[in-house]
């Protein structure tokens, strides 16, 4: 299973972590290890403010140089790895996916000791799942909020066709690696420890399965392929139910790819914003009035 918030409203997560792409997450090789270079900082260098989020794959902080900034940047967010394997492609991906505002940058690393350390751009308010629960209240008592949502949805799929169009695949696309910086016109894909690089696959598709060991990943298999699907998500909108049923859609050659998406949400969007415009100061001020904590506290 794969666990929400309770009778929220999440269109965007129903239609995009449940998306399956027509090419597989089989086949797939390393893109290669990442040159090494000088390591321009230390962990000691660093002031770890407050926990954004702890994973299998690394724990996020907001932190800042103890001296100086990083790149010009006062602030940001640090990624320290617990496992380093994955690290040279997590850079080398990043690297790769510079310059898109719907995807959290990676301004510097270093990977010459551990624990290896990314260094990202500054978000506002933490992940994407922290924000919703923490504002979970007021975001409900707000008439616009399936809008709001579709406008977040929207910069979330514009984020996955810029990695489709890199032939990378994310693997993880969840609410928990979807930063927050300006809810819902900033919100960034982050965390791509398990993404791949598709130009050195072997094959566009196989009938074999990535994960074939992992009982988790057969019984999602087995219930997709029983014809099971997730419950619609309680006050979602008429318009999103519709794409995720295209998502849904046998063969898979008839479900929307995230070009496809990306239009169909831009649609609703530019619907919306002639029946009920929203104005982006309206939500700014909403955003200062809800006050937000992370999901840690300060490290030891």
């Amino acid at each position: 299973s794969f666990p929400l918030l309770p009778s929220f409203p999440l269109p965007f997560s129903s239609i995009l972590f449940f998306f399956l792409e027509d090419i597989p997450c089989s086949c797939i090789t390393s893109p290669g290890v990442f040159p090494p270079q000088e390591p321009r900082f230390t962990k000691s260098d660093l002031n770890l403010l407050q926990l954004i989020k702890a994973g299998k794959e690394g724990v996020f902080y907001q932190a800042r140089m103890s001296r100086g900034t990083c790149n010009g940047h006062s602030m940001f967010t640090c990624k320290i790895s617990v496992r380093p394997k994955h690290v040279d492609m997590e850079i080398c991906i990043m690297r790769k996916l510079i310059h898109h505002r719907n995807i959290l940058q990676l301004l510097d690393w270093n990977t010459s000791e551990q624990p290896y350390i990314l260094i990202m751009e500054y978000v506002s308010y933490g992940t994407l799942r922290t924000f919703l629960q923490t504002n979970r209240v007021h975001l409900l008592g707000n008439p616009e909020l399936q809008s709001l949502l579709t406008i977040a949805s929207y910069h979330i799929a514009l984020a996955m066709q810029h990695l489709r169009s890199k032939m990378i695949v994310h693997c993880d696309l969840a609410l928990r690696n979807i930063m927050v910086n300006k809810f819902p016109w900033e919100v960034k894909l982050a965390e791509f420890s398990l993404a791949r690089d598709m130009t050195r696959m072997v094959s566009r598709r196989s009938s074999t399965l990535p994960y074939p060991n992992l009982e988790t990943s057969e019984e999602v298999v087995f219930h997709i392929c029983m014809g099971h699907k997730n419950t619609n998500p309680e006050g979602c909108r008429p318009e999103m139910l519709h794409i995720m049923r295209d998502c849904w859609q046998e063969p898979y050659t008839q479900r929307p790819s995230f070009k496809d998406l990306v239009c169909m949400l831009e649609n609703i969007v530019e619907n919306d914003a002639v029946s009920r415009p929203i104005s982006e100061c309206d939500v700014h001020v909403m955003q200062m009035t809800v006050p937000f904590f992370f999901c840690g506290t300060k490290p030891a």
